[in-house]
């Protein structure tokens, strides 16, 4: 997204939901070192300026800018590929080594699976058997 881009940062995700009588339009933001508050008014006010220009959406919504957080969800292959290396929860659908949740170090993925070291042992899981992947929280 050009109107993120062009301030250094990057496009992490966007969400349009409904919660309670009101529509939010998310959009999740993020550069090296991280993004704070300034940012995030700074990414609101240039795209809230083009959404209103272009008209894109019908009903009344909300902007939200924020960051994606400590224990971002990885979604596309994209953060995936940041995150080789680091500690990753990832929930399942079926469990797999009697497991439903895990952590352990992000190893590889491909378009079908996922390879987590879980204390001594690789385990690759297939996508379509993981309901959620995030960065763990670190201390």
């Amino acid at each position: 997204m050009p109107i993120i881009e062009e301030g250094g940062y990057s496009l992490w995700d966007v969400e349009y939901v409904k919660e309670g009588p009101d529509f939010i339009l998310r959009v999740y933001a993020d550069k090296e070192g991280g993004i704070g508050i300034d940012d995030c008014v700074a990414i609101s006010r240039k795209l809230s300026d083009k959404l209103d220009e272009a008209d894109m959406i019908e009903e009344a919504y909300i902007l939200e800018v924020s960051s994606p957080g400590l224990t971002r969800p990885l979604k596309k292959d994209k953060d995936f590929e940041r995150s080789i290396g680091k500690l990753i929860e990832v929930k399942l659908y079926s469990a797999v080594n009697g497991m439903k949740e895990l952590e352990g170090e992000l190893k590889a993925f491909d378009e079908g699976s996922v390879t987590v070291n879980v204390g001594e042992e690789d385990l690759k899981l297939e996508r379509s058997n993981i309901s959620g992947v995030r960065l763990a929280f670190v201390e």
